[in-house]
């Protein structure tokens, strides 16, 4: 009998926003079982999807954090799988860096030296607004991860994580940004 999963069960396998599978629905980017009124979906099916849309494609990603182990940590291992990956250690160096390059895929840290992580990722947003943003932090509860969840990023990333975290959630956001290439 297939594994199922609920939504939230989901989104905590992708570690996308339910926002986002929902639109992956609409899009019908993945496919869902409608049970009454709610969504389940099959977890081998959710697997396949995940191996087929991440064969080959390549990131460039920047990861902004205060934290030089967690910057490390998202260097060696998303360059180890063929990734380009640039960091910042405060929100202004990650700004500029999104003003002179060409991203795919951002991982956020809320809680910076120099400023406040909501407002890094609104001015990342008004630089490239189709730049995909993806949250890291260690305070999943706060009032400013409330603030973030408004501004609508792609996922969310709760520390602690590993190396094996990191590859699947950049896995799972690649198919996201295979048609933008």
């Amino acid at each position: 009998m297939a594994e199922l999963m609920t939504l939230k069960e989901l989104a905590l396998y992708l570690r996308f926003t339910k926002k986002t599978i929902y639109g992956l629905l609409k899009q019908g980017n993945i496919s869902g079982i409608k049970i009454g009124r709610k969504w389940r979906f099959e977890k081998d099916a959710i697997d396949h999807w995940l191996h087929h849309n991440m064969r080959g494609a390549k990131a460039h990603i920047l990861v902004i954090d205060d934290d030089h182990i967690v910057r490390s940590l998202f260097k060696a291992t998303l360059e180890e799988q063929g990734h380009i990956v640039v960091t910042a250690g405060t929100g202004a160096e990650g700004i500029q860096y999104a003003k002179q390059r060409d991203f795919d895929l951002v991982f956020l840290d809320l809680k910076l030296p120099d400023i406040d992580g909501v407002e890094v990722f609104r001015e990342i947003k008004s630089i490239r607004p189709n730049l995909l943003i993806t949250i890291i932090t260690g305070y999943p509860s706060s009032e400013m991860m409330e603030r973030a969840v408004k501004e609508g990023p792609l996922g969310v990333m709760n520390k602690p994580f590993n190396d094996s975290d990191i590859i699947a959630a950049v896995g799972s956001f690649l198919h996201l940004i295979q048609p933008r290439r």
